[in-house]
């Protein structure tokens, strides 16, 4: 994409992170993001309009949350099918405003269409100091690699549905929380992102693998990872069904917890700012280590692979 649209002289964080940021008056960015919601794929059967409304401010606000960064304004683009009744445009509207008012921040204005799939597509807008803002390309070598939770309940719960293990009123109420009430980390990554703990941060919503290789692309270095952080109701999940709850950590997504590298002296200061919740996951490495897993019986590579929409792990 940056080599079709080229990147502007005021550009900060262009292509490459989940966020852009220009430059603009003394030492602040405009920080931008957008990100869209598509019902055929990012609707899982049992989701009303609000949640999946409320969804898609979740994605858009889990990325700033990564950054370090609140969110100060929104605009909202809607392609809305015919078939759609006042209600489900009511619930629509209802789920966006929640969100909105949940995470701080106001609408300000936006567009709606006809579509011939539900579309909705959200644009955030922020202030932040260059200084402050934190890149997935700051890690390195030394560094402590942490999540901000336990990872594989929404792969879990999406799987259960898709493969038609369970309805979705027979989800656990784990499963059944990560996939129809998501929430960004937003007030701890603004906290953490403040600390000056952090080296670089991104959010999961790809999937753990997949966040912890782009981390690592970005940083140029290896990440070892030496303990995957499965939740319970995964596991259990797994071994009622027969999964790998390895695999359902590392490779579902459609969850919103921050990946991040953390000063190795500044651990424990992160850890209390973020109120005991971040897990220690591994440590950053050479570039040539690549990102592995390190088991009783040697080394193993992660593989570069996610959630992919609706189909499972890709």
């Amino acid at each position: 994409m940056e080599h079709a649209f080229g990147t502007a002289p005021r550009t900060v964080v262009g292509f490459d992170d989940d966020i852009s940021a220009i430059k603009t008056l003394g030492n602040k960015l405009v920080v931008l993001k957008t990100d869209m919601l598509v019902g055929s794929t990012d609707i899982p059967p049992g989701m009303t309009m609000k949640q999946a409304a409320r969804k898609a401010v979740v994605a858009n606000v889990s990325d700033l949350a990564a950054k370090g960064v609140r969110p100060s304004a929104g605009l909202v683009a809607l392609g809305l099918q015919p078939r759609l009744t006042r209600r489900d445009i009511q619930e629509i509207a209802s789920g966006l405003s929640a969100a909105a008012k949940d995470y701080g921040f106001p609408i300000i204005g936006g567009d709606t269409n006809e579509s011939r799939d539900l579309t909705i597509s959200i644009m955030l807008f922020a202030i932040a100091s260059k200084r402050r803002l934190i890149l997935r390309s700051g890690a390195r070598v030394g560094d402590i690699v942490a999540v901000t939770d336990e990872f594989g309940d929404a792969s879990a719960g999406l799987t259960a549905l898709l493969k038609e293990h369970l309805h979705h009123n027979s989800l656990s109420p784990a499963l059944s929380r990560a996939v129809y009430r998501p929430r960004a980390e937003l007030d701890l990554g603004v906290a953490l992102g403040a600390s000056g703990t952090l080296t670089a941060s991104i959010d999961s919503s790809d999937g753990l693998a997949w966040s912890l290789h782009q981390l690592s692309q970005a940083s140029n270095v290896g990440i070892e990872v030496n303990h995957v952080p499965v939740s319970k109701a995964t596991r259990e999940f797994a071994t009622r069904f027969h999964y790998e709850a390895n695999d359902l950590a590392l490779y579902g997504g459609e969850e919103y917890h921050l990946v991040v590298t953390v000063k190795p002296n500044k651990f424990l200061l992160a850890n209390k700012v973020a109120r005991g919740r971040l897990l220690s996951i591994g440590v950053v490495t050479r570039k040539a280590d690549g990102v592995r897993l390190r088991q009783a019986e040697g080394y193993s590579q992660i593989p570069m692979k996610g959630w992919e929409h609706f189909r499972g792990q890709a």
